[in-house]
């Protein structure tokens, strides 16, 4: 068995999920040493507002960070984003 992760950043109970601005949480891996980001080699999770995330998506596209996961925040509640859109289940079936 592999050693298991540690997530370094924000809890995920942390007051930063519950401001009334953040819509954001991201889990990354830190490509390149440098603030805010974190130290090399770690992953980190970080509750952020739009402008916060739009940051964080131009630190990956330097190469900095490379974000593994995102969801969307509301009110607090975690939305995890699938990525995919997701078939129906009951397409190609008829109505009764």
């Amino acid at each position: 068995m592999g050693k298991p992760v540690v997530i370094g950043g924000h809890d995920i109970l942390a007051v930063e999920r519950f401001r009334d601005e953040t819509r954001h949480m991201i889990v990354y891996d830190v490509l390149e040493t440098g603030p805010p980001y974190g130290e090399e080699g770690a992953r980190m999770r970080l509750f952020l507002s739009d402008e916060g995330y739009a940051q964080a998506l131009d630190a990956e596209q330097s190469g900095l960070i490379k974000i593994k996961r995102h969801a969307a925040i509301i009110e607090g509640h975690i939305l995890k984003d699938d990525g995919r859109k997701k078939k129906s289940r009951r397409k190609g079936r008829s109505r009764p």
